[in-house]
């Protein structure tokens, strides 16, 4: 009989196990009901996705948030190696909760909206994204705090927006090639992107059209001169481009449109009237503010203004890469991430 219940036992165990192993890295989902923006408008039925992977401790004292850039997704950053054991977000010591974005595609979005689809989906900001990040992690998944915030390119705005939003919700925050707001460079560079969405919506196959323009824009920017003349030949040139207007064009122009626009919203010091001093102010999280050498996408200027502010931790991702210096770079920046992080 005593037999019986012990392998019982570890039929269950084994099962939990199990189950908990499949949990890892899934794909899920918390529904935020009809949610308020701070525009006024609502997203209704609105669905916040999001990943979880390693343990968390019985203190709680563990998590820390991943956040996706522009179009990414948190498959993406399992897929480009950033969350893992030993990985930049290291599961084997953090329990990392990582977060798609709203108009994503897999969080709510333009695309995949029932009731407010395309045109008619209200438009968010990145204060928005992270006020619902921050109501997934305390009412969902009953965190009261976060060990740290990472992210990336317009995940790095977020985590810049996590230090003056929540600043007793965090203990450190990593912010890679992102920005508190925009230079006027920058928002000339989206606004580009923009036009090319807006000046073909209506027409006939208008979304494949513009995102085909936004392909060579976007990618203008994402590197340096001598990165793109040193990759691509004149000869490879058309074979390079045709590459990657196939790949724009399968994304949708209206959740790329809206990222855009929360993008060109961002701006940490808005309810600071516009100045750094009082927010620094506020910000009690240790920081990590990270910059590409020659980055085209984001200008630094601004976090490198912020973290003199802060007396942050600095680091500048060398390279001819440009913007995509932390795929370029991404030994040194784990290893840089991890130090920090520790």
């Amino acid at each position: 009989m005593k037999s019986l219940i012990r392998i019982y036992i570890m039929i269950v165990m084994l099962f939990l196990w199990s189950s908990g192993a499949l949990a890892q890295d899934t794909l899920q989902f918390a529904n935020l009901g009809d949610y308020p923006l701070e525009n006024g408008q609502v997203i209704r039925n609105c669905r916040i996705a999001y990943r979880t992977f390693g343990v968390l401790n019985s203190d709680k004292s563990n998590a820390v948030l991943f956040s996706t850039w522009l179009a990414g997704t948190t498959r993406d950053l399992i897929d480009l190696g950033f969350i893992g054991p030993g990985k930049m977000a290291d599961s084997s010591k953090y329990f990392i909760v990582a977060v798609d974005a709203f108009g994503n595609g897999v969080s709510s979005s333009p695309s995949n909206s029932k009731h407010q689809p395309d045109q008619a989906f209200p438009r968010f900001s990145i204060k928005d994204i992270v006020n619902a990040q921050h109501l997934l992690l305390n009412r969902y998944l009953h965190l009261s705090r976060l060990y740290g915030v990472i992210g990336i390119s317009m995940g790095g705005m977020m985590a810049y927006q996590w230090m003056v939003s929540y600043p007793d919700f965090l203990n450190k925050a990593v912010a890679i090639v992102g920005s508190p707001r925009l230079t006027s460079y920058d928002l000339l560079l989206w606004q580009a992107e923009l036009s090319a969405i807006d000046a073909n919506r209506g027409k006939q196959k208008g979304e494949k059209v513009a995102m085909k323009t936004v392909a060579a824009i976007h990618n203008l920017h994402l590197r340096t001169p001598r990165y793109i003349t040193s990759h691509t030949t004149p000869e490879s040139f058309s074979q390079f481009l045709a590459e990657e207007e196939k790949g724009f064009m399968k994304r949708n122009a209206f959740d790329w449109a809206w990222q855009l626009k929360a993008i060109m919203d961002h701006d940490i010091y808005s309810s600071f009237g516009e100045m750094i001093d009082p927010a620094a102010k506020t910000i009690r999280a240790k920081a990590l503010i990270i910059w590409a050498q020659q980055d085209l996408a984001v200008n630094s200027e601004p976090a490198q203004a912020l973290a003199k502010y802060l007396h942050a931790d600095t680091f500048e991702l060398p390279g001819d890469c440009g913007h995509l210096s932390f795929l370029c770079e991404s030994d040194v920046l784990r290893d840089k991430v991890n130090h920090f992080m520790e």
